[in-house]
């Protein structure tokens, strides 16, 4: 993704101010640049939102499996800097997202949600942080608590669905950069709503835009579908 994002950065006509390998410090970094990017990993965040904080620049963070407390540093940060987090930076998957958080309010409880998606098979997480992204879609779209409200790793006698479950599987091999779907099973039909990548380089276009978007923005807690203007 860091080679990605320098192709991405030049293509945009942008400047790239520096990167950041493992067991380096983002600070230096923090003090040149306009706005950090942040695809490394969960034990890293707390360092690259210390630095943007710090140095009061804006961030992206595109990286997944992140936890509670995770999220309460970017809340934290969020109050100071402009933070745009996000589990895909896809425009085609922010989208999607909108998509599905529509069909979700408007089907109904009656219609089972399904979330099915393959990675290659070095991904360390599961469900990727994509999915996770479409479930909270769809829970928002239902208004419902997602958390409470799913279903994954089904195995053996697991007895009935749960209704108005929304259900994850995860197929992992190959190098497969990204495919997700999201099932909508209804009483005689179905609608299916999915997204292949089919290069990184999507990933970094898609947070090089984002990037671009959050410089000069108030202090807050942004999304992708800010930057599409999706609301």
């Amino acid at each position: 993704m860091g080679q990605a994002l320098q192709r991405a950065i030049a293509q945009a006509g942008h400047e790239f101010a520096g990167g950041v390998d493992a067991g380096d410090a983002p600070a230096e970094v923090a003090r040149t640049a306009d706005v950090l990017v942040d695809f490394s990993s969960p034990d890293a965040l707390a360092d690259t939102l210390a630095a943007a904080r710090a140095a009061q620049v804006a961030v992206l963070v595109g990286t997944t499996g992140l936890t509670a407390a995770h999220h309460d540093l970017i809340a934290a940060a969020a109050r100071e800097i402009p933070v745009l987090q996000t589990g895909n930076t896809s425009l085609g998957v922010t989208l999607l997202a909108h998509l599905v958080r529509e069909a979700a309010q408007r089907l109904g409880e009656d219609w089972d949600i399904e979330i099915v998606e393959m990675h290659h098979r070095m991904k360390v997480d599961a469900p990727s942080g994509t999915a996770k992204l479409l479930g909270e879609a769809a829970a928002e779209g239902r208004r419902i608590d997602l958390g409470a409200n799913t279903e994954s790793g089904r195995d053996g006698m697991t007895g009935a669905r749960q209704p108005g479950a929304i259900g994850f599987a995860a197929l992992r091999g190959g190098t497969v950069a990204g495919e997700h779907s999201v099932i909508f099973a209804g009483e005689q039909e179905r609608i299916m709503l999915s997204h292949s990548a089919e290069d990184r380089m999507i990933f970094a276009r898609g947070a090089v835009r984002g990037a671009a978007w959050l410089i000069g923005r108030d202090p807050g807690r942004y999304d992708m579908g800010d930057v599409l203007g999706l609301g």
